[in-house]
């Protein structure tokens, strides 16, 4: 039986429409629908932390069974037009306390962060070194954020259109290696991955103990089991390291929500052999 547990998305934040995430807006109703589908979890989206602050998430996930994997970031971009390597000092700043409150708010839950649109990119006098250096000092003072809740802050490379700081686990791995703190784990999205590595079982091994998440999803970020990802690699990689982790489906809700998440359970199941395990 596989220690690797199943997550998926759902958003709640209508600037991030079109995104890929398999339920929106319906926190409760999402959540039942996760349940029924036989997932172990559920990863956030929100606008802010005060959705995660709510007492009433906590009681609604007991309700039907499911923990919370993750807690986006994402929507300090969308919404507020933030980021960790902007060139204005005063919107790092502001970036940083974004994000501090996802992570404060997700933390309490017992949940880790994630920062993946929130990086940015180069611009104006930002440069890529430049960039990745106001991006390791945001990783420095939020990882140890996180620490205080006994939860890693996730960090997720891109492909090369969404970012130009960070493309590939090698250059992920880069990146983690300046930082002071050692709680920041990886985030490994298998439709970036599909971009950007040569060879996605190859570049997850090299993640190795750093690795601290998965988005499983297929090539073209559709459900798992519907684009042409092989993912017998990716499971025999996964289960080599003895990872403990999420595959969470963060895909888009095509052709529908039920059916993303019907054949994201399904392929879950074929690929990690494993019923829901609580």
């Amino acid at each position: 039986m596989t220690s690797i547990r199943s997550s998926i998305t759902v958003s709640l934040v209508p600037e991030a429409r079109g995104g890929p995430f398999v339920f929106w807006d319906d926190l409760p109703g999402a959540a039942r629908k996760a349940a029924e589908y036989g997932f172990d979890a559920v990863e956030v989206f929100p606008p802010g932390p005060e959705v995660v602050e709510e007492k009433g998430l906590r009681a609604l996930l007991d309700d039907h069974g499911l923990a919370l994997a993750a807690v986006g970031t994402g929507a300090g971009w969308v919404k507020h037009r933030l980021t960790l390597s902007a060139e204005d000092a005063g919107t790092r700043a502001k970036a940083r306390g974004f994000v501090r409150s996802i992570v404060e708010a997700a933390g309490a839950l017992g949940a880790p962060a994630i920062i993946g649109s929130m990086q940015g990119r180069t611009g104006g006098t930002v440069d890529r070194a430049t960039g990745r250096a106001y991006l390791a000092e945001a990783l420095d003072e939020l990882g140890e954020a996180a620490a205080r809740f006994g939860v890693p802050l996730l960090y997720e490379p891109l492909n090369r259109y969404e970012t130009d700081l960070v493309n590939t686990v090698e250059a992920g791995l880069e990146l983690l290696g300046r930082l002071s703190t050692g709680n920041v784990k990886l985030l490994c999205d298998l439709f970036h991955m599909n971009i950007e590595e040569a060879d996605i079982a190859a570049a997850l091994r090299l993640g190795g103990d750093k690795l601290g998440h998965v988005h499983f999803v297929d090539s073209n970020r559709w459900a798992a089991g519907m684009g042409h990802l092989d993912f017998g690699p990716v499971a025999e990689a996964l289960g080599a390291m003895d990872y403990r982790g999420y595959a969470s489906a963060e895909a888009l809700p095509l052709p529908s929500p039920d059916a993303a998440a019907a054949k994201t359970i399904e392929t879950f199941r074929k690929v990690f052999g494993t019923e829901r395990s609580h």
